[in-house]
């Protein structure tokens, strides 16, 4: 997993996806904090991290269509499909290599709390309660975002079945709370991203949160291995 992680890290940059969306991430997150915090003179800068999981449903399968659509299509999955490692390992390395990405361009937002603090004191629970939901989000858009990419060899398909998958977990409980049907409302409410991150906004951690998160990206990772595994003994 190791060598996977290190080959796949330095692809993102090496290629250039990397850097254009860590500019792209960093620019939109920077105007928009910008525009609405530093010329208003206000300390709250809580409303980015609602832009920021909006923008990663479009930003992250940009970032992550490439991961198993390209070596399909280049025929270099084969070298991978091939070697002694195991396909969880496989699936895993690419997993941590766009986590890793991700990370390095939310680190730039670090700078809001500090600029915030000269304007005001930001609470400290409620800002790490939002950077975490931020992560735990990430790691489920990304681990679906590769479980598209693994079924198709085209770039554009896999980003576009990425963008509407991750917005249809995103709106869903808005999607079906007009419903009649209880039951219905209810389960859409439970699967929505939206419901589970508004206790990390308000700075309250609950078990089942973390675990819908967590829980989502396994899943995705699962099945990822799962076509891997399939296509490596076609």
């Amino acid at each position: 997993m190791k060598a996977i992680f290190k080959r796949e890290f330095r692809s993102y940059f090496t290629n250039g996806i990397g850097c254009v969306y860590c500019a792209v991430f960093v620019f939109v997150m920077n105007f928009l904090y910008y525009l609405n915090s530093i010329t208003q003179y206000q300390s709250n800068f809580l409303y980015i991290f609602n832009i920021m999981l909006i923008a990663m449903i479009f930003l992250i399968p940009i970032m992550t269509m490439r991961i198993w659509s390209e070596e399909k299509k280049q025929k270099t999955d084969q070298l991978l499909l091939t070697a002694p490692v195991n396909t969880m390992d496989i699936v895993l390395g690419k997993f941590f290599a766009a986590m890793c990405v991700f990370l390095v361009s939310l680190a730039f937002t670090l700078v809001y709390p500090l600029m915030s603090a000269l304007y005001g004191t930001p609470e400290v629970a409620i800002t790490l309660g939002n950077y975490i939901a931020i992560i735990l989000a990430a790691g489920a858009y990304i681990a679906i975002s590769q479980f598209m990419s693994s079924l198709t060899e085209s770039q554009i398909i896999s980003a576009l079945l990425s963008i509407v998958t991750l917005s249809l977990f995103f709106f869903l409980n808005l999607i079906f709370e007009s419903t009649d049907i209880d039951v219905i409302s209810r389960i859409a409410s439970f699967l929505s991203i939206i419901t589970r991150y508004v206790n990390f906004y308000k700075g309250l951690f609950t078990f089942s949160d973390v675990v819908y998160f967590v829980s989502l990206t396994v899943l995705f990772l699962f099945f990822t291995s799962r076509v891997i595994e399939k296509r490596r003994w076609s």
